[in-house]
């Protein structure tokens, strides 16, 4: 078994400045990377307004699909216009990481 997670960071326009609107960007995407059978959520800076984390984990039989799940995902994240993807850290785990 593999497992990969990812960390996004997030930029969010402007308008964010209330937890309403911030909630307005970080649902729909949340929302969205949900469709590629992943586990999703907004994981850090839920105090800042303009910026929010989101993390992703994937489970695979084999190290290739949990990559390829990985990348869907932050080419999905870095693809919405309404947020800059700042960075996206990556950590993957095999059988032999103990």
């Amino acid at each position: 078994m593999f497992t990969g997670c990812v960390e996004f960071d997030l930029l969010l326009p402007d308008d964010s400045r209330s937890l309403k609107a911030k909630r307005s960007y970080v649902r729909p995407i949340v929302a969205a990377l949900r469709k590629f059978d992943v586990a999703v959520s907004e994981v850090g800076d839920q105090e800042l307004h303009g910026r929010s984390t989101i993390g992703v984990a994937a489970v695979a039989g084999d190290n290739l699909h949990v990559q390829e799940i990985l990348n869907a995902c932050e080419q999905h994240v870095s693809g919405r216009p309404e947020v800059e993807l700042l960075s996206a850290r990556r950590r993957l785990f095999g059988p032999e990481d103990e």
